[in-house]
């Protein structure tokens, strides 16, 4: 019986690299949206200002997507990653000039939008990226550690860009802290060795070709229905956009508060990928991805009705666990699935589903709390969440019954 071995891919030179610039992606991504959250609500004092901040960073996502994993599978994604670090860099200066001088929150969403375009080219290389430089019994290993990193980010963003808000008495420092994330990510991506060669052995960059990662996904009921139920839970699971109306105005907790819930489901993500790390593969990988994503819906609705800063926290931690569970099982659940030449386009596939409804989750809550308030938006999308999850589990029963991953 083999021994599992939770640092074992730490042993390889090119994933820690990999590792620091999943870190700095996360800590750029989530402290900036902290403060654009803040600068554009007290700029406006609007919900819908906040749902339009989603809809900022869809557009590139719809427009990219598919080129992005066309081009992830077709050059070098060290060298795709050093790109997206660089236009992620140009958003920053946007933003900074933006919040400095006063200028109108045009000029905020059009940076908003090319982020949301470095990040959008950034995400199928950095997904495909890990299993061709560690081997494949290490594939579900380096998914928790990655996703174990990106969660330390999203706690260390929050918090930094709170605190920073809170001292400055503006977001104008925070845009400056991302600028320089920004540059040592692109110093990180540098240091990379792997360096995949062009593949233009009958691979033209044709329709069919764009296309081949959508089919893929289509005929993989496994990973289709994966994409799927975690598409709902972020699409309905949108609190995190309501965060500042729930910090301002709900439990009036002011720039520091936010941090913090904002930081909570990244607390309760890492919790749960560490001890992930430690423990082999679920044996029942496909009721442990549904029992999850059901969990987290039931959180969503708590904090929704919470009007204490403790419980809010405490359900904003377990949103993050339970979401984390269902993250890990469903990348490698794509990794182990898809071969090599098509996981840019699968990754892509994958990261537009889940990061459009993010964004789209993002503006459904924005929109509806403008109409109802905030509780009613939060509440409704956990419910909804219940309904449809269990809806996708019984159409499903290859995700049913899927046991260890890697296992049909």
């Amino acid at each position: 019986m083999t021994t599992h071995n939770p640092y074992a891919a730490f042993r390889i030179a090119d994933f820690r690299y990999v590792l620091g610039a999943l870190l700095l992606i996360g800590m750029t991504h989530k402290t900036q949206q902290v403060a654009v959250g803040w600068d554009i609500y007290e700029r406006t004092g609007s919900a819908m200002a906040l749902g339009w901040v989603g809809v900022a960073m869809f557009i590139p996502v719809l427009l990219l997507f598919l080129p992005a994993g066309q081009l992830a599978d077709r050059y070098s994604r060290r060298s795709i990653m050093m790109v997206s670090f660089a236009l992620a860099t140009v958003a920053s200066i946007g933003l900074s000039y933006a919040s400095f001088s006063g200028a109108s929150e045009a000029w905020i969403y059009a940076a908003v939008v090319a982020n949301g375009a470095a990040q959008t080219l950034s995400r199928p290389a950095r997904f495909a990226i890990v299993p061709s430089i560690v081997p494949p019994e290490l594939v579900g290993n380096a998914v928790t550690w990655g996703t174990a990193v990106n969660q330390i980010a999203f706690i260390g963003g929050p918090m930094l860009a709170g605190l920073l808000i809170s001292l400055s008495g503006g977001a104008t420092v925070v845009y400056e802290v991302v600028l320089t994330l920004n540059l040592l990510g692109f110093l990180c991506v540098a240091r990379i060795q792997h360096r995949k060669r062009a593949d233009t052995s009958g691979s033209a960059l044709n329709l069919e070709h764009l296309l081949a990662g959508l089919v893929h996904v289509w005929k993989t009921r496994i990973i289709f229905a994966s994409i799927l139920i975690d598409l709902v839970a972020v699409l309905f699971g949108g609190a995190i956009a309501l965060l500042p109306i729930y910090a301002k105005d709900i439990l009036e907790v002011g720039p520091t508060g936010l941090g913090w819930m904002n930081a909570a489901p990244g607390v309760g993500a890492l919790i749960c990928s560490i001890i992930m790390g430690h423990l082999p593969s679920p044996k029942h990988a496909g009721m442990t991805l549904i029992w999850s994503v059901f969990g987290f819906g039931i959180a969503t609705m708590v904090f929704g009705i919470s009007t204490n800063l403790w419980l809010s926290l405490g359900a904003l931690f377990m949103v993050g666990a339970l979401d984390n569970i269902s993250v890990v099982i469903r990348l490698t659940m794509v990794q182990l699935y898809t071969p090599d030449s098509l996981r840019g386009r699968v990754s892509a596939v994958n990261s537009v589903f889940i990061s459009s409804s993010n964004e789209l989750g993002a503006f459904r809550a924005g929109a509806v709390a403008a109409m109802t308030g905030a509780v009613f938006a939060v509440v409704s999308g956990g419910i909804a969440i219940l309904g449809l999850v269990a809806i996708g589990a019984k159409l499903f029963p290859e995700l049913r019954n899927l046991k260890s991953l890697g296992q049909k």
